[in-house]
């Protein structure tokens, strides 16, 4: 599966109003079906149909992950692959590009819209995933707009393919450090003009002189720090004076971090603990195994493998029952391992005597007098001040350590030991800067600059120097003596590898050093400011200001095609940040990164298993009770077993299959589960107890894969075994009643239950107890001995009662149901009820959503069929539909959502009628996520009908029309005939606006259902349009579709539909004046009336139609004799009409109702 993610603007360019539009493509829709998790939510798709939904009082899952990303989510329309977002700040979108040029978005967009089940296919199938594209023009103009917003940024902005690469080297790796390729060069450069220094720390030299290079020559740096060739001085050189030795010069490899900084330790026994599995746990599954389905990957595991294994262990039974264990000192068990402390370095006394002060001054003058760096000055130059716990002892307060120093500077000068004077200054100069003297610290480094009168010897302490003189012109605003040191100082923390950190205000160096990079293009130069800034923020522990330059430097290593372990090293550093602000989406969207480059060591992948293991449960909130380990940690295990295990840590990779299997066991893949518990057992030690407990577990699987035989095998080989311990055996008989129940042995399954039950009762395992009674129950059951069932199931009840919920709670709610289930098909329902209810409130207190939705099922129904009251059945859907969007169920959810909506149309009520619609509204929305169509076209065409009732007229036109829409975007015309149908029976069946239903019926559905041929629904319609037309007094029209009625009816041979056709035939010719007609058409309906009468309504229709005839032929046969009549009287005379010679069933009316007037 591939997507795109195109970024279109929808409005012309403005300031305040910029939205995102990330189009997603599916390509490889198959695998797709079967793994995605709908788009959920806010959808402003048809906008004038349906506005944005913005309630906020339940956030949904896109708009935590959006935030995360920095972007605000506007809409998701499911239908178009289309996501909407946007940003309000310079801030939000910086972040959010950042993330995608990392490789974030991808990753972020899996978690959020596939299934969990995801991960395991995409170890079965090669470039699956999401990939994220971004319309590079369209936001550079939001750049710019935000820009113009927010006000004054240091921004670098360049138009587009205007940036100046450099030169990228290929990589070097030497002595076990991760180097980087630099855009500069270690080793000589000429001069190329004379130069007379007027300061000790610089160089003088000639043009041609050859100066070789300490440290690194960066372009973009004022100075670099060099040595002359020929005099040996050692000095700050302009590198405008200079140029490289291009025939002798190598560029340099630069080694720029190191496994301290980037290196994030995971002890190897937290993940072993994180991804153990507790395999002694499944076989007392009271549920059945699932059945199985097209999405498992069978193995062809034969018989005999299984019995080798049996044989080979049991032959490894007997020769360990002959040989004792024999544990040592030096067993694997018991390490010996003897840790030497590191050799501590020099401690100083702090006497307040004179005559004992003395002699430390001498020792103290000494050791600080060396010219060369030595490892033990780290702690005094360090900017966390380690020297004053580590280096002196002897003194309650910093102020006698000032003394102290004092006496000693004043030493050293006496003894003219400048270096030694040098770092007493320096010293005291830390110690005012840590009481906020800046200006008695200035004074202090300024002596030690002086002393040491540009010498370079120990490199570590000059770049102290030059920092903190430096922060402190800075802190105090001193323009003019700063100019001269800033650019020196900023020089050698770029130039110099690996420098000591020694103050926090080091970071206002760096950022101006980050600055000219920028400014000058250099993108190493940019990566080495970067990480520096990310290292000292690191080491001052703040976080958060270290990550954005963390990033970058990231960033910059991709752009230089650096994807090793340094990259690698550097994911991780990343990794830790985005843990500790709590952004698992981006987590483990880093650790994703870090998975595609190689190598994979054990203690990598171990890394990427506990950070998933702690983030991946953030996403979903509340998740199962279940200890299951997330799903995102299989393409890690996988990686793991394939590292390099020595002999200690073979213990690690059984627990690595054990976790995989029971990973592929819960989502159903039991062919892949067996696979990895084989593994197991043949990497696991000969420890007796941990052998069978793996057996167990394989029987089990093989149980949940329904073969049953091997399991049969397996259990019976753990029960001959002397190995097996009383708790396993009866874990073992217990499995075998399930294999035995399932292969219809019940007298066999009945004995092993009743074996389990008393190896339960022996070793008092309360839990195991239940758990046998439970199943004896269920075998009664299955057996039709219901009254043994049911005494089963209460004692299994009565022990669950008393132990704690959290531990058995699962088994215990399914007890709980089977035995409500129990009830309720019987004649105690109101038990049964009681039953489902605890076991509801028990799925509550473990907070195990799955049975909190298995009870909320057993319950909707029992009051929606069982013993209907629909308050109730309302309440317990609506805790439904909040069980299925915690559990990201899109699919029930839509489901709940059209169950309420149609209980609340059977209330009949305007303010029912509304709440009906705003759930109809909302399970629209899901089925456009689902791509639906057939349900989001019925739920666009139900959403019509609501608004007719509420007679919102307007509204009632517009949302059938987008449900036609919807349906013949399908394709398919029995779906539109259907639905043309449906939204004609909105009229139909109304009080008003009758005449609507004929468009739906005659011009739309009939002409579809002639195209397919199908004759019922073409003369269903017909009738329709029959009675509609009548209704409307249309009745020449109707005459036709009445015809076409009556021939349906005799090609289906529907007698019941003809009768009715020929006596809406003869209504409509009687209101036409046809009475010939008429009366032949009501004959031929009374003709094919079954004979004798059996039910009263036939009789009172014989007599409906009789008095319709009569009453035809009497006002028809009685003629008005105007020729007759008398001249003188003037008034009519009628002609007698001989009624025996009507018909007999005619004399009899007219004799039955001949008194009667006739209206």
């Amino acid at each position: 599966m591939s997507k795109k993610l195109n970024q279109q603007r929808k409005k012309p360019f403005s300031l305040f109003n910029i939205n995102a539009s990330c189009k997603l493509f599916c390509v490889r829709r198959v695998f797709l079906e079967s793994t995605i998790r709908c788009l959920p939510g806010f959808h402003t798709l048809n906008r004038e149909y349906w506005p944005l939904n913005t309630d906020m009082s339940e956030p949904d899952r896109p708009l935590v992950s959006f935030s995360e990303l920095s972007a605000r989510l506007l809409s998701i329309h499911s239908d178009q692959d289309l996501i909407v977002v946007t940003f309000k700040t310079f801030e939000e979108i910086w972040k959010f590009l950042t993330y995608h040029s990392l490789g974030f978005i991808n990753h972020c967009m899996e978690n959020l819209f596939l299934d969990q089940s995801f991960w395991l296919y995409s170890q079965e199938e090669e470039e699956t995933g999401i990939e994220v594209y971004i319309n590079e023009k369209s936001l550079n103009l939001m750049y710019r707009s935000l820009l113009v917003q927010e006000g004054a940024f240091f921004v670098l902005y360049n138009e587009i393919n205007t940036y100046f690469e450099t030169q990228a080297l290929d990589e070097d790796v030497t002595g076990g450090s991760y180097l980087f390729p630099y855009y500069t060069a270690m080793g000589s450069c000429l001069a190329v003009m004379n130069y007379e220094s007027i300061m000790s720390e610089e160089m003088s030299f000639q043009e041609g002189d050859k100066i070789e290079i300490l440290g690194y020559f960066i372009e973009c740096m004022e100075w670099f720090l060099g040595q002359h060739v020929f005099t040996g001085q050692i000095g700050f050189v302009k590198t405008s004076h200079v140029k490289l030795d291009v025939s002798r010069n190598n560029h340099c490899v630069f080694s720029l971090i190191s496994d301290v900084f980037l290196g994030t330790c995971c002890p190897v026994a937290n993940c072993m603990t994180c991804t153990a599995v507790t395999h002694t746990h499944t076989p007392h599954t009271l549920t059945p195994p699932h059945r199985l389905t097209g999405k498992l990957h069978p193995i062809n595991i034969k018989n005999g493998k299984i019995e080798e294994f049996l044989k080979n262990f049991k032959n490894l039974e007997a020769t360990q029952a002959e040989e004792p264990t024999i544990e040592g000192k030096n067993s694997p068990s018991s390490p010996n391992v003897e840790i030497f402390p590191p050799p501590e370095g020099p401690c100083f006394h702090v006497h307040q005597d004179d005559a004992q002060a003395s002699n430390i001054f001498e020792s103290l003058i000494l050791f600080l007098n060396r010219k060369e760096y030595d490892i033990n000055f780290k702690n005094l130059y360090d900017f966390s001040y380690p020297f004053i716990n580590s280096m002196f002892y002897g003194f309650s307060e910093e102020e006698q350590l000032v003394s102290f120093f004092t006496l000693a500077r004043e030493a050293a000068k006496k003894a003219d030991m400048s270096w030694a004077l040098a770092r007493l200054c320096f010293l005291l100069g830390r110690l005012s800067v840590k009481k906020m003297k800046f200006s008695q610290a200035r004074v202090y480094f300024e002596e030690a600059l002086g002393a040491v009168s540009g010498g370079f010897s120990d490199l570590y302490f000059v770049i102290a120097l030059y920092t903190n003189l430096t922060v402190i012109y800075l802190t105090q605003k001193n323009k003019e003596k700063c100019a001269h040191v800033f650019d020196k100082a900023t020089s050698l923390l770029m130039g110099i590898p690996n420098y000591i950190c020694s103050t926090d205000l080091e970071s206002e160096i760096l950022k101006y050093a980050l600055k000219r990079t920028i400014l000058s293009q250099n993108k190493h130069a940019e990566a080495r400011a970067c990480f520096l800034l990310a290292k000292h923020y690191s080491a001052c522990k703040q976080h958060e200001e270290a990550l954005p330059f963390l990033e970058r430097f990231q960033l910059l290593l991709n752009d230089l095609g650096l994807q090793n372990s340094l990259s690698k090293n550097c994911y991780f550093k990343l990794a830790e940040s985005y843990n500790e602000k709590c952004l698992p989406h981006i987590v483990l969207s880093c650790i994703k990164v870090t998975s595609s480059q190689s190598p994979n060591t054990l203690a990598n992948s171990l890394k990427r298993i506990d950070l998933v293991i702690r983030n991946a449960p953030k996403l979903d909130g509340l998740r199962k009770l279940r200890q299951i380990l997330p799903s995102q940690t299989a393409p890690y295990l996988i990686q793991a077993l394939s590292s390099v295990f020595t002999k200690e840590q073979k213990g690690l990779r059984s627990i690595i299959y054990l976790s995989l299997a029971k990973l592929y066991s819960h989502h159903k893949w039991y062919g892949k589960a067996i696979a990895y518990m084989m593994k197991a057992l043949n990497s696991v030690s000969a420890k007796p107890e941990e052998t069978i407990n793996y057996l167990v577990s394989l029987a089990w699987l093989y149980i949940l894969y329904r073969q049953h035989d091997v399991a049969l095998a397996i259990l019976n080989a753990i029960v001959d075994s002397s190995w097996s311990n009383l708790q396993q055996l009866g874990i073992a008989y217990n499995m075998l009643a399930i294999a035995l129940k399932r292969t219809n042995n019940t007298k066999e399954a009945a004995e092993s239950y009743y074996k389990a039950l008393c190896l339960s009762e022996e070793t008092d395992m309360t839990h195991n107890q239940a758990i046998a009674l439970a199943n004896f129950g269920g075998l009664c059951l299955h057996a039709a001995a219901s009254k043994l069932a049911e005494h089963y199931y209460i004692r299994a009840v009565k022990l669950f009662a008393k132990l704690p919920s959290m531990d058995c709670g699962q088994d215990f709610i399914q007890v709980l149901l089977q035995l409500g289930c129990y009830y309720v098909g019987g004649t105690q329902r109101e038990k049964g009820r009681f039953y489902y209810e605890w076991a509801f409130l028990v799925a509550m207190e473990t907070n195990h959503l799955e049975s909190q939705l298995q009870a909320i099922k057993l319950l909707c129904q029992f009051y929606s069929t069982v013993v209907p009251n629909e308050a109730q059945c309302v309440i317990y859907n609506e805790y439904q539909l909040s069980l299925a969007r915690k559990m990201s169920n899109k699919v029930l959810e839509g489901q709940i959502l059209e169950t309420i909506s149609q209980l609340y149309l059977s209330l009949g009520t305007e303010r029912a009628y509304r709440s009906a619609l705003e759930y109809t509204k909302r399970s629209l929305g899901i089925f456009i996520d689902l791509q639906k169509k057939e349900k989001e076209a019925y739920a666009w065409l139900q959403a019509g009908k609501i608004y007719y009732v509420l007679r919102q007229n307007e509204l009632v036109d517009l949302y059938i029309q987008v449900a036609q829409d919807a349906a013949l975007h399908t394709g398919d015309p029995n779906l539109g005939m259907e639905l043309f149908e449906a939204a004609g029976d909105i009229f139909f069946n109304g009080t008003w606006e009758k005449e609507k239903a004929v468009t739906f019926y005659r011009d739309r559905a009939l002409p579809l259902a002639i195209q397919t041929g199908n004759k019922t629904t073409e003369l269903r319609l017909c009738n329709k349009l029959v009675e509609l037309l009548v209704n409307l007094k249309v009745y020449e029209e109707s005459l036709e579709y009445a015809r076409a009625s009556l021939m349906l009816s005799v090609n289906l041979g529907n007698q019941l539909n003809e009768r009715i056709a020929y006596h809406r035939l003869a209504a409509i010719h009687h209101h036409l004046g046809h009475c010939e007609l008429a009366e032949h058409f009501y004959l031929k309906a009374l003709s094919l009336c079954s004979s004798p009468l059996e039910f009263d309504e036939e009789t009172l229709y014989y007599v409906k139609v009789y008095l319709i005839l009569g009453d035809i032929i009497f006002y028809n046969l009685k003629v008005r004799n105007t020729k007759n009549c008398s001249s003188q009287t003037k008034l009519p005379v009628y002609t007698t009409v001989n009624y025996t010679s009507l018909s007999p069933r005619y004399t009899v009316l007219y004799l039955l109702f001949k008194d009667q007037p006739v209206s």
